[in-house]
């Protein structure tokens, strides 16, 4: 595939026209060095990717040591490579409230709006630019079932800061010019419509994004906040579509300690406690891997094609640590789902409803 073979599409409402493969880069800093990191976005760009996603809490799994590493690997990129920045659109993330990481604003359990300012102005040093071109909040300050939970529990309702103080915030960002744009991530469907509706009432930034996780063991969008994403003219930014390597069959035969090619599911204790790691959810994988097979397709493929190919998705985060992990991925971009491969697919998440969630 050439690099030109990849579009354009614009998030949401806004004027970012992005390519519907994102580079991921949670791996930098911890599974992959800067100087192979380095590399890996020279090829990205050359292979006609034009957008980059980031965090300030990466790299994953989130240590204080690696807190901000991903941000600062792409910065110093930009700076070894003059013309780069303006080559792509950058996206970065704010951390919501701590999950027990109490190197993130004193492990604060909420995420007012000098947070969100202070942490943009760190990302921004880090990232050596001027303005980020979509900021997100990494996952609410309010109680929300979301990064694995099942359900909503208003006992566990506290007062944090509301979701029009943080749009207040992302707004003198924007105002700023520190900020183009802004989205949310590991977002709900009230969520969505709140910011949106708040924005809309009271002349602030939109929402253009929310980037939630997607793949065949992880659908718990299409059950609603689908419908809200299109119907309020908001982009879907998928991340996980391997299900952290699940859905690469790495796994299918000796499991996480046995793999000959362990990723992070196998080589980090917590991660081994994740939501893709749970073992109905690799049971699942397994179907999905071999059922791919069964279609002469690689399971990477497979699983990536459901996500590039979905109505519902503008861009697809990939995350890599090789050059060739790249390469791979990018190959899938043409892989067509039959209607017949689409409706097996539905089969198996009949019976193995979202596993992942």
């Amino acid at each position: 595939m050439t690099s030109a073979a990849l579009p354009l599409r614009t998030l949401g409402r806004s004027d970012l026209a992005v390519t519907p493969v994102c580079l991921g880069t949670m791996t930098f800093g911890e599974q992959v060095a800067e100087r192979d990191a380095h590399a890996i976005l020279d090829h990205a760009l050359a292979r006609g990717i034009n957008f980059i996603d980031s965090a300030e809490m990466y790299s994953v799994p989130a240590r204080r040591e690696t807190f901000g590493a991903s941000e600062s690997i792409i910065g110093n990129w930009f700076a070894s490579r003059p013309g780069a920045r303006n080559k792509v659109v950058l996206a970065t993330k704010v951390a919501g409230p701590s999950r027990g990481m109490d190197w993130i604003r004193g492990g604060s359990s909420n995420l007012t709006r000098a947070d969100i300012i202070g942490a943009c102005d760190g990302s921004l040093q880090r990232l050596r630019t001027d303005v980020i071109d979509l900021y997100q909040i990494h996952w609410p300050a309010r109680n929300v079932a979301s990064l694995g939970a099942l359900y909503f529990d208003p006992a566990r309702d506290r007062e944090v800061s509301s979701i029009r103080e943080q749009l207040d915030a992302l707004t003198d960002l924007v105002k700023a010019g520190k900020v183009r744009h802004v989205g949310l991530s590991n977002e709900s469907p009230y969520g969505v419509a709140e910011f949106v509706k708040l924005a809309e009432m009271h002349g602030l930034p939109r929402i253009a994004t929310v980037q939630n996780p997607y793949a065949l063991t992880s659908r718990a969008l299409d059950n609603g906040l689908d419908e809200v994403m299109h119907r309020l003219g908001v982009s879907l930014l998928a991340y996980s579509p391997l299900a952290f390597g699940a859905l690469t069959g790495k796994y299918d035969e000796r499991g996480l300690n046995g793999s000959a090619q362990p990723g992070r599911l196998a080589m980090f204790d917590s991660m081994k406690k994740q939501r893709w790691a749970r073992p109905e959810a690799l049971e699942a994988a397994r179907r999905y891997n071999a059922l791919a097979r069964q279609h002469g397709l690689a399971p990477a493929h497979l699983a990536l094609a459901f996500c590039y190919t979905s109505w519902r998705v503008a861009s697809t985060i990939i995350g890599v640590t090789t050059k060739a992990q790249l390469d791979d991925n990018l190959a899938a971009w043409d892989t067509a789902l039959s209607p017949q491969l689409l409706a097996e697919i539905d089969a198996i998440r009949w019976v193995q409803r979202d596993p992942a969630q």
